[in-house]
């Protein structure tokens, strides 16, 4: 049987080079070798594994046959005859020696892989050879599998890190039109225009960056002009570029622009009569009016026109135009609100009166409502102001602050009671303070200076007062009103007219700018006023009438209010205009410019994190009639408009420039000032410039 088993499966007849071939059949026939055929049969039992340095082969051949081997020659093969005979009941005893065969085969084949192919002699030095060897072909395989895995983790790696340094450093972050859009310069009109041309912000391109609307006036060198030699008209620049998008022209100069009215109501037919004719020639109802609205506000006419392509929807004529318009509630009933005007007599000794004129057709309602004024003075106001008690009052005045009932001009002016129960209503708190009576007036404040009031609303006035019912929200239900001399301020309560605070001042020139400074939620009020070359900027505590922040700077020559800017801080920035700022502390009583030599002024903004430092963001030799701020909502950004006259060589007047300087640009690039310190002995550490620049750099800017 073991000599058919040989020959059935080809083995060799004696023990070959290599581990692994094992012949049975040298084994029954040579006693000699039997020790050295159990030492193999039997690796379990001497402690060889498929790690030992025998070589994993014949490991491996022995595993697989489950140490049917082990024993007798005869015992074997009857196992190993029975299990393949259960294993294939139906084959042949010939068919059952060829899968052996093949079997044995496989398995001789997968050992030499495993093992390779410098195998070792006989005998316990070939067996070791084989197994070193055997090792250094895993171990270089394991190497080469290591490399190849790092190789696949460090490539994609590499690349990454390049492709976000090539991003961050190399290739240069593209800026939407938007982040560009303040970096603009115009030149539009003629210089030196007393009093400074009309300037309003409203977004008029749907682009949602407000754009600018101004008067403007141009000299005409025609031998028979119509109009003088002079040209008048309103013009609408875009936000993103500066080109002018429309332009209208005026047969008089134009005093003020507001935009925001919403005359998207139902029209109604107006009535016959001299002042729906002057008005509007047509009774038919008008066509509703789409897209923004602007007032342009002349010496004698008001026109609105289409904020979008500056055509007429209507206009109306009066006498002499003392103020801007006032936006009131509905008084109609036609969804538009409407509008309320002072006009003045051409001789101005009579008294002035308040026109209630509709917004969606301009008609006056009703006729002028006179009054009688002891004051002195240029006209003040007028504002509209909410009580608490929800009741709508009217302040205006001659020299005096002086406050009427929506509700009395209304009846006056139409002989009819208000359609809403709203405009019905009257404050008892506010009526009180009447002197008589049988007197409409209720009298607020006087003084021995010609005054002025604003409401205690922080960036009241940089959007120049628009029509829209979003920016007059907060200003008519002010719960404090300012009332300003040239020499004085005084703050006043709202729900009694008591006075909180009151503080003399040298003269002030120019409108206080409320904003907060501090966090105690009541704004407060930046001034300025300058005497014998020095100008003097202070902040005043709106809560208390204390000196919150003071500095003196060489003078400018500039009569140009200041205005704030909301922060996402919750603080205010605040925007004014002065010269080098002087740094010593005493013996200066006066500050002068040589003759000939051009003032150089600075633009500066104050943060109250930082009282010690300014931003110096533009420098110029022109002079800054008027000036306003545009906010950027989606990029919390804010740029700063500034109309100016620039200088000329020659005898001609000097051009109009409208300009548009970016806040966050600006101080990207603006220059820090540091001012005095206070001399106290212990006061704040030093901030650095980088902590500084940081924190400006940062500084991110919202709608008031």
């Amino acid at each position: 049987m073991a000599a058919a088993l040989s020959r059935a499966l080809k083995l060799p007849g004696k023990k070959g080079s290599e581990l692994g071939e094992y012949d049975p059949l040298t084994q029954a026939d040579s006693e000699d070798e039997s020790e050295e055929d159990d030492l193999v049969l039997n690796y379990p039992r001497n402690g060889l594994g498929r790690s030992n340095c025998l070589g994993t082969a014949s490991s491996d051949l022995r595993g697989n046959r489950s140490g049917r081997l082990v024993g007798g020659e005869d015992e074997a093969e009857e196992e190993e005859e029975d299990e393949w005979r259960e294993r294939l009941p139906s084959k042949s005893r010939q068919d059952r020696d060829d899968m052996k065969g093949m079997q044995y085969w496989s398995q001789r084949d997968t050992g030499r892989d495993r093992v390779g192919e410098d195998g070792g002699g006989p005998g316990a030095s070939g067996g070791a050879g084989v197994g070193a060897n055997g090792t250094d072909v895993d171990g270089k395989r394991k190497r080469m599998r290591g490399t190849i895995r790092a190789a696949f983790f460090l490539v994609p790696l590499f690349c990454a890190t390049l492709l976000v340094l090539l991003c961050a450093f190399l290739i240069p972050c593209q800026k939407g039109e938007l982040d560009k859009q303040p970096q603009w310069e115009t030149a539009l009109g003629d210089g030196g225009v007393v009093p400074p041309p009309a300037l309003a912000l409203w977004d008029v391109d749907g682009d949602s960056v407000d754009d600018v609307l101004l008067g403007d006036t141009k000299r005409t060198n025609d031998t028979h002009p119509i109009q003088g030699n002079k040209v008048y008209s309103a013009v609408a620049l875009s936000a993103i570029t500066g080109q002018v998008l429309w332009r209208r022209f005026m047969r008089e100069p134009v005093n003020y622009i507001q935009c925001g009215l919403q005359c998207e109501g139902h029209p109604v037919r107006l009535p016959a009569g001299g002042a729906a004719l002057r008005a509007y020639p047509e009774t038919a109802p008008l066509p509703r009016a789409s897209g923004p609205v602007c007032l342009l506000v002349g010496r004698m006419v008001l026109t609105a026109v289409n904020g979008t392509t500056g055509d007429k929807f209507w206009s109306v004529t009066l006498e002499k135009i003392a103020s801007q318009a006032v936006l009131l509630p509905d008084l109609q009933g036609d969804t538009v609100p409407d509008l309320l005007i002072v006009t003045m007599p051409m001789d101005e000794a009579s008294d002035l009166s308040l026109i209630l004129l509709s917004g969606l057709t301009g008609a006056i309602l009703g006729h002028p409502v006179p009054f009688n004024l002891t004051g002195q003075g240029k006209p003040m106001g007028p504002l509209l102001h909410e009580t608490q008690q929800g009741a709508y009052y009217i302040l205006f005045g001659k020299g005096t602050v002086e406050a009427v009932s929506l509700r009395d001009i209304y009846i006056r002016a139409t002989s009819k009671m208000p359609i809403t129960q709203a405009l019905r209503q009257k404050d008892p708190s506010w009526e009180k303070l009447k002197k008589t009576n049988s007197s409409a007036l209720i009298h607020i404040y006087s003084g021995k200076d010609q005054v002025d009031l604003l409401p205690l609303v922080a960036g009241f006035g940089n959007n120049h007062n628009n029509l829209d019912t979003v920016s007059n929200l907060n200003s008519t239900k002010s719960d404090r009103f300012l009332v300003y001399s040239s020499s004085k301020l005084s703050v006043l309560r709202e729900r009694d007219t008591h006075k909180e605070w009151s503080l003399s001042s040298a003269p002030i020139h120019s409108r206080p700018a409320p904003g907060h400074f501090n966090d105690d939620g009541i704004p407060d009020l930046l001034i300025q006023h300058s005497a014998n070359g020095i100008r003097k900027v202070q902040i005043i505590d709106g809560a208390s009438g204390h000196i919150l922040w003071a500095e003196e700077f060489l003078c400018p020559h500039l009569v140009l209010e200041a205005s704030s800017i909301a922060t996402t801080t919750g603080l205010s920035a605040f925007l004014f205009w002065a010269s080098e700022p002087i740094r010593t502390q005493k013996n200066i009583t006066k500050a002068t410019v040589a003759p000939g030599v051009p003032v150089i002024r600075k633009l500066f903004l104050l943060h109250p994190a930082y009282p010690t430092v300014l931003v110096q963001l533009a420098s110029t030799t022109d002079t800054a009639v008027t000036a306003a701020v545009s906010y950027q909502e989606h990029h919390n950004g804010a740029s700063y408009i500034t109309v100016s006259s620039r200088p000329t060589t020659d005898s001609e007047p000097g051009a109009q420039v409208v300009k548009s300087l970016s806040l966050r640009a600006a101080i990207s690039k603006g220059e820090l000032v540091r001012l005095r310190e206070s001399g106290k002995a212990r006061g704040p550490v030093k901030p650095s410039d980088f902590e500084v620049n940081k924190f400006f750099r940062h500084l991110s800017f919202k709608r008031q």
